[in-house]
């Protein structure tokens, strides 16, 4: 009942109520997240609303199986890294339930696949075994149900080709590449896009040197002859994604929502000023739904959120406890 229930979410109440039910399921069936509550000494009657969850450290997806009891999981999705680091692994259990969620948090920022042609420029991710991402982006692929959607790994002139072709048929096209691939493109070929959603993810994956968004919007519009550059905010450890349709501002689907926490006390909440990112991902529901991720970012009144950056350090202060 609770995997339906997730999907009907209409409102902030649907969202409040669900997301307790699921907190207590978590709680009685995930091992290690039930640890890591009573290391905190959560009094599960005092639960009343979701400021009153705990959220687990996302680094526990490196060195614990994070799953439901009685529950096998279908597949196991690991984070890139870089060698010799230690990665995490999402254990999932049902594959279906991930592809609702991706499939109707897409459909509801961009229309349905089959109205768009999908290229993916996504080397890095291609070249390992085990990402969400790709998974997803194949999945969506099929789903456009046309010859040219595709991926690519380095062929930058069959993809140069590609959008010249889509672009000069007035074909609607979605582009979804690894930043730093992005901008290997336009360091080929400038384009003058009108039909083409550009949309970046993954960050520069240690190929060329971070910087902000911003600055790398910026040249991406130039380079691609767009307004906007599209974004996508998902991870390893999480079955569901933001979408932001530019000025890096993301929306979150009904059963996603993002709250800010006070950088110096973990278990404090910030609203309208910089704070680190917990995700409540209610999809999650045979993992983990409430994550404290490395990620820091700004919520807005309406429910949408920015992405500023990350901590310096891999420790996520005060929120450390059993991460060994």
């Amino acid at each position: 009942m609770l995997e339906k229930n997730i999907f009907n979410i209409k409102n902030s109440e649907d969202f409040e109520r669900i997301a307790i039910e699921v907190f207590r399921f978590q709680y009685e069936n995930v091992s290690v997240y039930k640890d890591f509550c009573n290391l905190l000494s959560t009094n599960i009657s005092e639960v009343k609303s979701i400021i009153d969850i705990p959220f687990l450290p996302v680094q526990f997806f490196k060195n614990h199986k994070v799953i439901a009891k009685d529950f096998t999981e279908e597949t196991i999705f690991t984070s890139s890294g870089t060698t010799g680091s230690i990665t995490s692994k999402h254990f999932v259990t049902d594959l279906k339930i991930y592809e609702e969620s991706f499939q109707k948090a897409f459909t509801k920022q961009y229309g349905e696949p089959k109205n768009l042609k999908i290229l993916a420029l996504l080397p890095s991710y291609l070249e390992r075994e085990g990402s969400s991402l790709i998974y997803m982006v194949e999945k969506l692929i099929e789903e456009s149900n046309n010859s040219n959607s595709g991926f690519y790994l380095y062929e930058m002139d069959a993809l140069i080709e590609k959008l010249e072709m889509l672009e000069k048929s007035g074909e609607k096209t979605l582009l979804i590449g690894v930043s730093y691939a992005l901008l290997d493109l336009i360091e080929r070929r400038n384009f003058q896009l009108k039909n083409t959603i550009v949309m970046e993810t993954g960050g520069m994956k240690g190929r060329r040197k971070e910087m902000i968004k911003e600055e790398l919007h910026e040249i991406l519009k130039k380079g691609f002859g767009v307004d906007k550059i599209h974004s996508e905010y998902g991870m390893t450890e999480l079955l569901s994604q933001a979408y932001s349709g530019g000025d890096g501002i993301f929306k979150c689907p009904p059963w996603m929502k993002i709250l800010t926490r006070d950088t110096e006390d973990a278990l404090s909440y910030t609203f309208g000023k910089t704070g680190g990112i917990n995700v409540i991902d209610l999809a999650n529901l045979y993992s983990c739904s409430f994550i404290a991720t490395q990620d820091l970012g700004k919520t807005f009144a309406d429910g949408t959120f920015e992405i500023l950056g990350r901590f310096d350090s891999s420790d996520i202060r005060g929120c450390n406890l059993m991460v060994l």
